[in-house]
């Protein structure tokens, strides 16, 4: 009696291939860094942990109080991308944050410098009719600063996967070729807790 073996050979060529991607992810991450060295990408992360979804019916942007905020966990998670930064030769930066009080205390937690707030960095999860403009806006930001330090982008999962099509868990970021386009080149995802 004959059997079917296609099945398993095809379950067997699936799972290689992930180790294969996985193995290419990894091996891209050293010339990923590289880039954001020298100013050839940037770096882009969802705010650290802060849990739940969305943010109160009483938001206020100005009041953090009525608003999702960082947890001791999402504090610890901030000041782990210093050393990691520091890790990769990144001593510093410029960084750009949404005005969201998780995204400026990821921001400000990070210890590597000035905050720079961009309303084109905050959350659209409320209003996705904003989504393609902020992007949009991200994009010509971007694209229009000067050469200098590295540049980080510290936003929202919504904001991130609108550029990048990457849904980011909490703490992770994407580090993008530039020019940034409606269609960028994600190198690398990184995170300090990897």
């Amino acid at each position: 009696m004959k059997t079917n073996t296609v099945p398993a050979a095809f379950f067997a060529f699936i799972l290689g291939l992930g180790f294969v991607v996985s193995d290419t992810a990894k091996a891209d991450e050293p010339d990923a860094w590289e880039a954001l060295r020298e100013g050839r990408a940037v770096l882009m992360l969802r705010h650290a942990l802060a849990p739940g979804t969305g943010d109160p019916a009483n938001f206020d942007i100005n009041d953090c109080s009525t608003q999702r905020n960082l947890n001791a966990k999402g504090r610890e998670q901030a000041r782990a991308w210093k050393p990691f930064l520091e890790s990769q030769g990144i001593t510093e930066v410029r960084v750009f944050s949404s005005q969201w009080c998780r995204c400026l205390d990821t921001a400000r937690g990070m210890n590597m410098g000035e905050v720079t707030e961009w309303p084109s960095l905050n959350s659209f999860f409320g209003n996705r009719g904003d989504g393609s403009a902020q992007t949009r806006q991200t994009i010509a930001l971007v694209n229009g600063l000067e050469a200098g330090a590295p540049v980080i982008l510290v936003s929202h999962q919504v904001n991130t996967t609108a550029l990048t099509g990457v849904y980011p868990s909490s703490n992770e970021g994407v580090i993008i070729a530039l020019p940034l386009s409606n269609d960028p080149r994600v190198m690398a995802r990184v995170s300090p807790g990897r």
